[in-house]
């Protein structure tokens, strides 16, 4: 409920008051028991309030007959969600995956919305022969659903592309429950300007960039969005585009709020998003962030549940060195050392080895350049079939 709440903050709503019921089973006409549904007409005269969420899915009937029953507008935990990616989408792409996932979820409530989405005259040949609006608002829905599916596989389409480029890079995702502090230690870790806020799904948009390490292998840290208990299935199908860099990474870092009480179900929550990603085997740091506020018996349990975690402070910096040497040691692991001797007029080819390896050395020949670098199994495959001198050390 308390997550509930920083949802509903997070909104731009004001929680009023709460209210549980334990039940075997749900009502299926109001989702809530009669009594249940008396004592919330109660608390709303009390409060004045005039939205109600619930933490759990509702079906679009149990949302019509709450509604006629309370007399204000009832909405679920999914909406809450969905309603805030479209608040936090920046980029294009994040603005089309979330009306995407929006159109999905709304189309079997339309009943309900009644928000005409086709503004049609009357007269002759502007309707169908017995076509009603609601059968035009949801033609208009399914077809722009499939315009914005279209544009996703482009996106798609283009983010393979992206990734084929940086094939011979090693790839870190940040990934984590929302408002782990994924994109402070993003921002730690390349030194880029991304947006950050106390809240939850401060970050919906993917973002790239260079970890900045002096004299290291070239490694691209991605910045994805949280994670969360009953993330909508619709979010999750509509960002698969976005997600599929998680599941294309070298590694994961795995960010834990060791501040919060609820970090060990956090953590599980994570685990089971990226199994049903197929990144549940992924190797992963794990990440203990905010220990500069976090109570010294929380920390404890979660160093007996990780003892090979870097306890870190994103915010303050603390710890990030050891962090970085981390990721760069898993990077170190998927190549080797080798000396590879490649003729001077090989310009162009030298450039693209410095972009991708690290060079240890470098000694100038008559006509050629020798390079001890770390290099991984395609560069040095690459280098061997174009007929270069290859020694690995």
């Amino acid at each position: 409920m308390k997550e509930l709440g920083l949802l509903v903050d997070t909104a731009g709503g004001l929680v009023a008051g709460s209210l549980l019921q334990k039940r075997k089973s749900v009502s299926p006409r109001t989702f809530l028991g009669k009594g249940k549904v008396d004592e919330l007409k109660g608390l709303i005269r009390q409060h004045s309030a005039d939205v109600v969420v619930f933490d759990e899915d509702l079906s679009p009937g149990q949302v019509r007959n709450l509604e006629k029953e309370l007399g204000i507008k009832v909405v679920d935990r999914s909406e809450v969600i969905l309603h805030i990616f479209a608040l936090r989408a920046r980029t294009r792409e994040a603005r089309v995956q979330v009306e995407l996932a929006q159109l999905e979820y709304q189309l079997p409530r339309l009943t309900r919305l009644w928000k005409h989405l086709s503004r049609l005259g009357g007269g002759i040949g502007t309707r169908g022969p017995g076509e009603t609006q609601l059968e035009v608002d949801r033609r208009r829905v399914r077809e722009r659903i499939a315009t914005l599916k279209k544009h996703l596989a482009g996106v798609e389409k283009e983010r393979r592309v992206q990734r084929r480029k940086r094939e011979d890079i090693f790839k870190v995702s940040i990934v984590g429950y929302t408002n782990a502090g994924k994109t402070t230690l993003f921002k730690a870790l390349t030194e880029a300007q991304a947006f950050v806020e106390d809240r939850l799904f401060a970050t919906v948009d993917a973002t790239t960039r260079r970890l900045r390490a002096e004299r290291t292998s070239p490694v691209v840290i991605t910045d994805t969005v949280g994670f969360i208990r009953k993330l909508p299935h619709h979010l999750v199908t509509s960002f698969r585009a976005t997600l599929e860099e998680v599941v294309q990474a070298d590694l994961l870092v795995h960010v834990v709020d060791s501040s919060s009480s609820s970090a060990s179900h956090q953590m599980e929550i994570v685990e089971e998003v990226l199994t049903e990603m197929g990144a549940g085997a992924k190797p992963t740091i794990v990440a203990l962030n905010k220990t500069d506020i976090a109570e010294e018996e929380s920390l404890q349990g979660l160093r007996y549940k990780c003892p090979l975690a870097v306890e870190i402070s994103a915010l303050r910096k603390h710890n990030v060195s050891s962090l970085v040497t981390r990721i760069l040691q898993a990077a170190r692991s998927e190549k080797s050392l080798a000396t590879v001797e490649i003729p001077l007029t090989e310009k162009r080819l030298i450039s693209q080895l410095r972009r991708s390896c690290e060079f240890v050395k470098e000694r100038m020949l008559t006509d050629k350049v020798r390079i001890q670098l770390w290099a991984g199994r395609r560069e040095l495959g690459k280098l061997t079939r174009r007929g270069f001198s290859v020694r690995t050390n």
